[in-house]
């Protein structure tokens, strides 16, 4: 089997980044994502603060640059799912839901996930009505209603984007104030589409067979202990984001306590020849130029090891 320099887990901008560095100095540099080429970024609808763009840019369009970018060098993209990592004679065995590939080093940049609000209905209408992406799915409920669930720049961000479509929203806030910037919580105010429901749970998503389909027909809220039915036609939940890291579980690799994993200064985990940047690293900012930066460190990183790993090899 085909021994890679460096396989890097997640095709997020921090590994697009970082393969524009390792693909153009002619390290064979593979990239296994699970999902969506450019990760969260990709399926955000407006980046306003990636420097360089002024006037902002499309998430989409913005992750087709740095796949182009990266292709261009030579880097190499599979869509494959990893479920575990396996290190012996300093070769790592990645193993896969399709089969597996070997490499040298590997890098873990695979991101986070949204969390989930963990309610009855939740599970059975995702994908169905629940959902987690604006940008995907936001166009299939032109003039309908909606419930959005979260107290972040997320929840206000991808409401104001749901507003080209739906008629009304309802943003369900558990606390009794916004998390999201003040820039955000101003235009979800002065939008007469939405309104906002602060000190209100999220309790149960309601739905059933519409037109011989399965569909959600309303959330059901609490407020100052009264029951409160949110008629709506899908919800969109965006409650926070969890690291993706349920592969390394018998890797050895460490993790922190809220399962982010930790490195030293020069990006390498606790297993040498592991690497790890952008969101799913502890410490992480979750900012997109921050995952940008962070991947082209890891890759000067990765050539300083590849430079040892080869030495070593040939005396």
């Amino acid at each position: 089997m085909k021994t890679y320099d460096v396989i890097m887990i997640g095709a997020g901008p921090t590994s697009l980044a970082a393969s524009v560095y390792t693909a153009r100095e002619d390290i064979e540099t593979l990239i296994l994502e699970k999902g969506i080429i450019g990760g969260l970024a990709a399926i955000t609808d407006k980046i306003d603060n990636y420097p360089g763009f002024p006037k902002g840019i499309e998430g989409m369009e913005l992750a087709e640059n740095l796949r182009k970018q990266a292709e261009r060098f030579g880097a190499v993209i599979e869509l494959d799912e990893v479920q575990d990592i396996e290190k012996k004679d300093d070769v790592f065995n990645i193993k896969t839901a399709i089969g597996g590939y070997l490499a040298k080093t590997v890098l873990v940049a695979t991101g986070s996930e949204w969390k989930k609000l963990g309610i009855p209905g939740e599970q059975e209408f995702y994908g169905k009505g629940v959902h987690n992406c604006a940008t995907c799915d936001g166009a299939f409920y032109r003039d309908k209603k909606l419930v959005v669930v979260g107290s972040g720049n997320s929840s206000a961000q991808e409401a104001l984007f749901l507003t080209k479509f739906a008629s009304h929203i309802d943003i369900l806030i558990r606390g009794d104030k916004w998390k999201a910037s003040d820039v955000l919580v101003q235009e979800v105010d002065k939008n007469e589409k939405i309104a906002v429901h602060f000190n209100t749970t999220t309790d149960e998503i309601v739905g059933g067979d519409v037109d011989g389909m399965k569909k959600v027909t309303k959330v059901v809220g609490g407020k100052d202990g009264k029951k409160i039915d949110f008629v709506t036609d899908g919800v969109f939940v965006f409650i926070g984001l969890k690291p993706v890291t349920h592969f390394l579980i018998n890797s050895g690799v460490e993790l922190d306590e809220y399962g982010f994993v930790k490195t030293d200064e020069k990006l390498m985990t606790n297993i040498k020849g592991i690497f790890c940047a952008g969101d799913v690293r502890s410490g992480a900012t979750m900012q997109i130029a921050s995952a940008v930066g962070e991947g082209a460190s890891a890759a000067l990183s990765i050539r300083e090891y590849l430079e040892n790993y080869d030495r070593k090899k040939t005396n």
